[in-house]
């Protein structure tokens, strides 16, 4: 098998055919890393249009997912108040599998999390997503090209995104500047998973994809990476 990158993905060469998925219901059946992707894109393709309702949930639907959640994605993003991914993708209880942190940055935690919904609950699908105007990665590249510092614990979580911004261009203007920064901090964050010894025995299944995005809070498009 060959690992490449291609369509804002990691893949593998000779995956799997995809199968379609015969119920909505998020308990029915697991889909393809392939579908799942679609779906994404699909529910964000609603909430451009402004097609997305979210009515009640309907009694039997939580009695199942309290037995058992079988999401179709998971989603490492942002813990910014203006991009929650269950609208931002149009989802309902028990679809996503979601991790935020302010820049949606690796640790042992994260990293532990995502693990955990990749090896038992067979969730095929991860994407890292970013945002447009970052607060914590503007904070990153005040320390990285002013030495600005943060109060204590901020000033931890900034440290440990810098090696993300090791090729951000210091002559662009600000808003040219943070948008470089920001799509280079998603893929280092996907380049970590991929070079992890976890993520490459996901991978190796044939089964899982990873794959980098943008919020961009003015239009509430998802652009996803190339």
């Amino acid at each position: 098998m060959i690992l490449r990158w291609g369509s804002g993905m990691y893949y593998i060469s000779g995956t799997p055919r995809t199968k379609t998925m015969a119920s909505k219901h998020p308990l029915k059946e697991q889909i393809s890393a392939g579908d799942a992707l679609q779906r994404l894109k699909d529910g964000n393709a609603r909430f451009l249009r402004g097609e997305l309702h979210f009515p009640s949930v309907q009694q039997e639907v939580l009695a199942e997912l309290a037995k058992n959640q079988r999401p179709y994605a998971m989603i490492l993003g942002c813990a910014d108040s203006r991009v929650p991914p269950e609208l931002v993708f149009g989802t309902g209880f028990g679809e996503l599998f979601v991790v935020r942190v302010a820049g949606n940055s690796l640790s042992p935690e994260v990293a532990g999390s995502l693990q955990y919904a990749a090896v038992h609950l067979g969730t095929p699908l991860l994407v890292v997503l970013g945002h447009e105007g970052c607060g914590a990665i503007t904070a990153a590249l005040a320390t990285k090209l002013h030495g600005a510092q943060q109060h204590s614990r901020i000033q931890l979580l900034v440290d440990g995104l810098l090696p993300a911004l090791a090729q951000v261009d210091p002559d662009l203007d600000p808003d040219a500047q943070l948008a470089q920064a920001v799509e280079a901090n998603v893929r280092w964050t996907l380049t970590q998973i991929l070079e992890s010894p976890e993520g490459q025995a996901r991978l190796a299944e044939g089964r899982m994809k990873i794959v980098g995005a943008i919020y961009e809070l003015a239009t509430g498009r998802v652009r996803f990476l190339e």
